[in-house]
Parts: structure tokens; sequence; C-alpha cells
């Protein structure tokens, strides 16, 4: 009687731990199923997070750049209207220059109008590009009248 007992005990107890064991990896999955779908969401958001941060970014530079721009023509009238009072010959070297510099102040516009978003690398490329070409433009206006005689 004892060991039917003690045999009986015995496997109620492995039922037992079978069962609550298998209860336990459902309830696991479930909870990891749970984490899952927490994490895509905080994914989901941090990723719009970030697209707007670098609209946001663009935006700030194409407006910092048209600022810029836009002082580059004004320097350009001011230019203009100091060449009229040079000599005949310097008048026309004076003027070649700035027509370049003109066209370039216009292609850097075109440029930043038709930029579109094509992702962070080619952002990042882009800034640095048009930077440089923008510091390059305002070194020109700043050498613009100064002679290299020596």
């Amino acid at each position: 009687m004892k060991n039917k007992n003690l045999t009986l005990l015995v496997t109620v107890v492995i039922a037992g731990s079978m069962l609550i064991g298998c209860q336990s990896s459902t309830k696991k999955v479930e909870n990891a199923q749970d984490k899952v779908s927490d994490a895509k969401e905080k994914v989901t958001e941090a990723a719009k997070d970030l697209n707007k941060a670098q609209q946001d970014s663009i935006q700030q530079f194409k407006k910092e750049s048209e600022e810029k721009i836009n002082t580059y023509e004004k320097r350009i009238t001011e230019l203009k209207a100091n060449i009229e009072h040079k000599k005949k010959k310097d008048k026309a070297k004076l003027e070649k220059k700035l027509a370049v510099l003109e066209q370039k102040n216009k292609d850097l516009k075109k440029r930043l109008e038709e930029y579109n978003d094509e992702g962070q690398d080619k952002w990042t490329s882009f800034k640095k590009e048009f930077n440089h070409d923008m510091d390059e433009l305002g070194k020109a206006f700043k050498d613009f009248t100064v002679k290299n005689v020596k």
C-alpha cells in the first residue's frame, strides 16, 4: 500500500511539474511577444523622431544657406556699383570676375533648392560639399578687390 501511495504521489508531483512547466513556457512566450511588440513600437517611434530631426536639420541648413546666398547677392550688387567707378581696363577684368562669382552663387542656390532628402549618408555628404563651396565663394568675395601685386 505504501508503494502504491508513494508511486501515486510521485506520479502526481511529476505530472504537476510538467503542467506548471508548460504553463510557464506559454507565459514566457506571451511575455516575450509583448516585449517584442513594445520594442517594435519604440523602434518605429524612434525612427519617426530621427526622421523629423533630420528634416528639421535640413530645413535649418537650407534657411541658413539661403541667408548666406542672399547676403552674397547683396554683395554682388554692391560690387557692381563699385565697378562702375573703376577705370575701363580694370572694369572689364572685375566684371568678368564678378560674373563668375555671380554664376557660382546662382549654382549654389539652384543646388540647394533641388536637393531631395535621400538618406542620412547622402545628406551628410551634400552638406559637407555645399558648406565647402559656400566657404570658397565667401573667400572669393573677400579676395575680390585685393590686388596681388608684388
